[in-house]
């Protein structure tokens, strides 16, 4: 891989991982409701089921869209639907202070299996591989997955952080309600893009 092309990867990996979508708007809602420190379990598990999945897609379940792209279109009927299921829990997450009574944060295993159901996680691991990797050696696929690696979880980090210091003006349930409606419609809308044809 050509130092331009690395550069070039380095960059696509940057910018679709820190603009908004259904991981973002989730670890948004997090950090707000849950703070940074119990929402770490949440990033590692994008950030390394993120990873896992473009190595895997790269080795081998690329070709299984190419035999029958009829399962990439059931893939996305599954992932609308669990989305707009987590995006009605967002809407209704506890207040701060009672996330004791039962809601709890997403889990390191919860958030590494949301990859394989996130829209946007298929489109940026297809369109990685397609691109960066279009051989599909066994190498260049780990130098993507790994590039996304190092990137992904920083860049995930800012929404999070960003999510916590706004829990002080959350700390009002009304304004708790609207925030949380308003990320749950965002994760609704962040969908569009990657169900378009």
């Amino acid at each position: 891989m050509s130092y331009e092309i690395l550069l070039a990867l380095i960059a696509f990996a940057f910018v679709s991982s820190i603009t908004p979508g259904p991981n973002n708007m989730m670890l948004l809602a997090s950090g707000a409701n849950f703070g940074f420190g119990r929402t770490i379990p949440h990033m590692l598990g994008i950030g390394i089921g993120f990873t896992v999945m473009v190595a895997l897609v790269g080795l081998g379940l690329m070709q299984v869209f190419d035999l029958w792209p009829i399962s990439y279109s059931i893939l996305k009927i599954i992932s609308t639907a669990y989305l707009l299921w987590l995006a009605w829990k967002i809407a209704n997450a506890a207040s701060p202070q009672d996330t004791k009574a039962g809601s709890t944060p997403m889990t390191f295993i919860q958030a590494a299996l949301f990859q394989w159901v996130n829209p946007k996680a298929w489109t940026m691991a297809l369109t990685a591989i397609t691109l960066y990797a279009p051989s599909r050696e066994v190498l260049s696929v780990l130098i993507v997955a790994g590039i996304f690696g190092v990137v992904n979880l920083p860049s995930v980090s800012v929404w999070t952080a960003l999510g916590q210091q706004m829990r002080i003006i959350l700390s009002n349930r009304r304004r708790l309600l609207t925030f949380n409606w308003t990320m749950a419609a965002l994760l609704v809308l962040s969908l569009l893009p990657s169900l378009l044809p």
